[in-house]
């Protein structure tokens, strides 16, 4: 490790934390990171998530920016998983939109709010209508219990668990980085300046943040692992509900994150049994097969959110860049967080972040 290479302090290791640690070390940096918890993320929003990669399915309840850091996303993540040591599960077969019967209205109105979108991004794979057999023949295990869907095209997801452990295997393999675990830090711990001090310093800290960024908010969210053997989905199925679009996300050996809720609270308690029992009755009404699932786990997390629910890439100084807000989208808008904070670093522009349509706020 040599002492010319920049040195980059990096404040919290969840999804934001993790990747741009790893950029920041392939780029020729030494890197510090501060994580107030353990390595196994149980703090970050991160670790409770779906990881889809739906940015049309997103427009119907988020804005444009989101919308284009998410189309960003669907090139980018296969690049960025290319560079890690260890495989992610990783998926792009389109996203499945399903309703029943009685909630035809609510499905009609989520069609022409995706349909505005395609208007206003043409750049994004179009969206499909499926009736009776076309839709048997893309997702067969639905058999007949649905006469049509919406599709998708070129959205995805990955393993959340999976990524966020294959950046730490790297990092903590790199000489140029140095993990700190239960280790709370601020900004202002590492201010000074002189021989030694950090060129740059990155915080990632979401909630913990709040100190700095007091408009912040947790948004709690619940999700549920499964195990289900008797249930092959081939993508992402979103069911439309009268009071928000529940998810399925299959993923590797049968497991399932089910999830949807998004609650004004930052209690992290276990989740409710009234959730509980939307959850799995949605998915059970998918697939019958659910019936006989095992349950995993249900978890909770509160998401870091700001007011207009947007991310925000703060400007500090000319060597404190703070990221924050990614809300329910990390998955989805992370790769553009990171290119745009590195073309900061690198070049001193912003032409990304303005491409995107991302908020940037100079202090």
């Amino acid at each position: 490790m040599s002492s010319a290479q920049p040195l980059s302090v990096v404040l919290g290791a969840g999804l934001m934390g993790r990747l741009l640690s790893h950029a920041l070390a392939t780029l020729g940096h030494r890197v510090e990171v501060h994580e107030a918890q353990g390595p196994d993320a149980q703090g970050a929003a991160a670790r409770v998530a779906a990881a889809m990669l739906a940015p049309l399915a997103e427009s119907a309840i988020t804005e444009a920016p989101v919308v284009r850091m998410g189309h960003h996303a669907l090139t980018r993540w296969p690049q960025i998983l290319k560079n890690l040591k260890s495989p992610v599960f990783f998926q792009q077969n389109g996203t499945l939109i399903l309703w029943h019967r009685q909630d035809a209205a609510e499905a009609h109105r989520f069609e022409q709010l995706l349909q505005r979108t395609q208007r206003e991004h043409a750049a994004l794979p179009g969206l499909q209508t499926l009736r009776g057999p076309a839709l048997q023949a893309i997702e067969p295990a639905l058999e007949a219990r649905f006469q049509q869907a919406l599709y998708l095209p070129g959205e995805g997801q990955l393993d959340n668990r999976q990524l966020l452990q294959a950046l730490l295997a790297d990092l903590t393999a790199n000489p140029s980085v140095q993990m700190h675990w239960n280790s709370p830090r601020k900004p202002q711990d590492f201010a000074s300046e002189g021989a030694g001090a950090a060129q740059w310093i990155f915080d990632c800290r979401g909630l913990g943040a709040r100190t700095e960024q007091p408009a912040l908010r947790g948004v709690r969210g619940e999700v549920i692992r499964l195990h289900a053997p008797d249930v092959t989905l081939l993508r992402p199925t979103r069911l439309i509900h009268p009071r928000y679009p529940i998810y399925i996300a299959p993923k590797e050996d049968h497991v399932f994150v089910i999830g949807a809720t998004e609650i004004e609270t930052e209690d992290l308690s276990p989740a409710s049994v009234r959730s509980t029992l939307e959850l799995l009755s949605a998915a059970y009404t998918v697939h019958p097969g659910f019936g006989e699932a095992r349950i995993l786990e249900v978890a909770t997390q509160a998401r870091p959110t700001l007011p207009d629910n947007l991310p925000l890439l703060r400007l500090n100084s000319t060597r404190h860049v703070s990221l924050n807000g990614l809300y329910r989208h990390g998955f989805l808008i992370a790769p553009a967080l990171l290119d745009a904070t590195l073309e900061w670093v690198q070049h001193g522009t912003l032409k990304l972040a303005q491409e995107f349509q991302l908020s940037v706020q100079h202090d």
